[in-house]
């Protein structure tokens, strides 16, 4: 199968398919309260048959083309992913996420594999709208929509009720004339 390079550091984006659920799962158990935090998918992934459904729910939408799901491998294991949760081509609008375990945190994984992500979006789908919709208590989520250059656009108050508390969500996004130049800028830097 394939595997596109995040770097020297040898962290890849893989598909996600529901061949690799008992994988998935085992990724999920570890960062289960972390990932939990801010994201509901850990009371979604509970064993594997709710693991396999959850792939297959993104298999369908990767032949649908109205979402993807990649994997974030590192040291050779199964770390996070970077999702489109969804994509209208014919509008030109997707909605990237993102989750991490505890164990690669804080290094850049995250801002890479999205990078790749939303340059696919723009450059091979055609989208022009790349939305970010964060808990406003996630600053690290925050922080990568800031490092991608990602405009904050408002805060929808009390907007995501969460294991029983409203949160307030911020929305961010990029278009595609401003991705392309701000990668072209650190391109020209040397920082792609």
């Amino acid at each position: 199968m394939f595997a596109i390079s995040l770097g020297d550091d040898g962290a890849e984006l893989r598909p996600l398919e529901p061949w690799r659920a008992e994988e998935f799962l085992a990724h999920i158990d570890r960062g289960r309260e972390f990932i939990g935090r801010h994201n509901g998918l850990p009371d979604v992934v509970k064993d594997l048959e709710s693991s396999r459904a959850f792939l297959q729910a993104y298999a369908e939408k990767t032949a649908a083309d109205t979402g993807r799901i990649l994997g974030i491998w590192y040291d050779g294991g199964l770390v996070g992913a970077v999702i489109l949760r969804t994509m209208d081509v014919a509008q030109g609008v997707a909605e990237a996420g993102c989750w991490l375990e505890p164990s690669a945190v804080g290094k850049g994984l995250v801002t890479r594999a999205v990078r790749v992500l939303v340059d696919w979006a723009v450059e091979e789908r055609g989208i022009h709208r790349v939305e970010w919709v964060v808990s406003s208590g996630n600053e690290p989520s925050i922080n990568v929509a800031r490092r991608l250059g990602m405009t904050k656009e408002g805060v929808l108050r009390e907007s995501y009720l969460y294991r029983g508390q409203r949160h307030d969500e911020e929305i961010w996004s990029v278009l595609a004339p401003h991705w392309r130049a701000g990668e072209a800028a650190a391109e020209v830097a040397g920082k792609v």
